[in-house]
């Protein structure tokens, strides 16, 4: 089963009533288009001959980004420096409509820098400080949040592990958030052992999945989907899991269940930079619109489709993705 025409332009005109907060690791997505004919005297690489550059938001910049385009308002909250590549970022989030809500830190903006050459990507640049310039005390962040909590639908922790989303911040804001009765999302980076319980939604992909169960798995073996389910929900009490297979499609569980397995809907693959991004995002949106958990499933699975057929960091917009399920086969 896949999701209609029809049932996707119904959630997308109820998102468009919507207000999602978006926590987390901001970044500057920075890709620098070019060409390579010749080879360097210096040293056997190929000399690239720029032709432009870009910069899309990226990170938990790129989840609240997606918000908007698909119809919701968003207010993304996260730490941008005060440096060029900060002002760059705020301008374009202005002009993409997301609110910001800035916190406090002492690090520089974080920049991925992507070399793209004929549309393939060459090599991945990152500029970043270590995790403690981008931390936050818990207390600090909650009371700027509070307002922007109790005025949104659901709240995402975008964790990209670059040291802002603590397990101290993610209890916290829970909390205010369940006195509002909004949805609360995680996309985890477990690279260290995560304490969190009672959240509506975790996106894990396999890897981080078997991580947060406490299982040790290595890819190309087979995944214990049924243990994985069942032991998340017994240390976090999650509601909802949606693990993320890359070209096997998404695993949905509840309650610790296996719920089923939903395949892949790409047809063409130009790039998977921020899939997960607008995945979570669409999910979280139709979630939030009232949606049962294999519908939102369909719809991100849908939005995701679309994403990865552009090449970068990209949104898709309600045109796109009614055009997308329309004519799938």
């Amino acid at each position: 089963m896949s999701i209609s025409a029809y049932r996707t332009r119904a959630l997308l005109q109820k998102i468009r009533q919507k207000r999602i907060l978006v926590v987390g690791d901001v970044m500057l997505d920075h890709y620098i288009w070019g060409n390579a004919t010749r080879i360097s005297p210096e040293a056997p690489v190929p000399v690239v001959e720029v032709s432009r550059d870009s910069y899309v938001p990226g990170g938990a910049a790129n989840v609240a980004v997606n918000c908007t385009s698909m119809g919701a308002n968003a207010v993304l909250a996260g730490y941008i420096g005060s440096d060029d590549a900060g002002l760059r970022l705020r301008q374009v989030l202005e002009e993409k409509g997301v609110e910001t809500l800035p916190l406090p830190g002492g690090g520089a903006t974080i920049i991925k820098s992507r070399v793209i050459l004929q549309h393939q990507q060459l090599c991945r640049l990152d500029r970043e400080d270590p995790p403690e310039a981008y931390h936050i005390e818990a207390k600090t962040a909650t009371k700027r949040l509070r307002a922007a909590i109790e005025a949104c639908d659901a709240v995402i922790f975008s964790d990209y592990a670059k040291g802002l989303v603590s397990d101290e911040l993610i209890t916290a804001v829970t909390a205010v958030a369940r006195e509002r009765g909004c949805i609360v999302a995680l996309d985890p980076k477990p690279k260290r052992p995560m304490r969190f319980s009672g959240l509506d939604l975790v996106t894990p992909n396999r890897g981080e999945a078997a991580q947060l169960a406490g299982i040790e798995w290595r890819s190309g073996r087979p995944f214990p989907s049924e243990e994985v389910c069942r032991r998340i929900h017994e240390k976090h009490q999650v509601k909802n899991l949606v693990i993320t297979l890359s070209e096997d499609g998404l695993l949905l569980s509840r309650e610790g269940r296996v719920v089923r397995q939903i395949p892949t809907a790409a047809r063409e693959v130009a790039d998977t930079s921020g899939a997960g991004d607008t995945s979570l995002a669409a999910i979280v949106l139709a979630l939030a619109v009232g949606a049962d958990l294999e519908t939102a499933a369909h719809f991100a699975n849908a939005a995701a489709g679309v994403v990865v057929g552009k090449l970068g960091t990209a949104t898709v917009v309600p045109a796109e993705l009614l055009a997308y399920v329309s004519h799938r086969p």
